[in-house]
């Protein structure tokens, strides 16, 4: 599956945003996803994940309570809404699919692909 991120944009410290993540060919239905985000200088960070059906999310320490994946799969469209964003969020945001579905809910790397381009998200303090 090929997918996409958008929405990605300059706000303010204390603004939200909403991340979408698509797929250009394939319905993401059938996935796992991810999104992690990746600073200047910085490894690659996991954000947050959520099941196939939706069911089940999970997130990074670091935005527990302020972020939420959520999932559309008629729409097929994952998204994630950023609130009471920090200077610390500004990142590459991507999504990922987990390459197999029994690894959920993993938050390595490597057990994800079919990474898109990214999107950028920057927070002014």
């Amino acid at each position: 599956v090929q997918v996409v991120e958008s929405g990605g944009g300059l706000v303010q410290a204390g603004a939200s945003l909403t991340l979408s993540c698509t797929a250009s060919e394939r319905t993401l239905r059938n996935y796992n996803i991810g999104w992690f985000r990746q600073a200047p200088g910085k490894e690659r960070q996991f954000v947050a994940a959520i099941r196939r059906n939706g069911g089940t999310t999970h997130y990074g320490d670091s935005v527990k309570g302020r972020f939420t994946i959520s999932r559309d799969n008629a729409k097929n469209t994952v998204s994630l809404q950023m609130n009471s964003l920090k200077p610390e969020d500004t990142a590459v945001y991507y999504c990922a699919a987990l390459r197999l579905p029994h690894s959920y809910p993993s938050r390595n790397l490597a057990d994800f692909g079919s990474w898109g381009q990214g999107t950028q998200v920057t927070v002014s303090s």
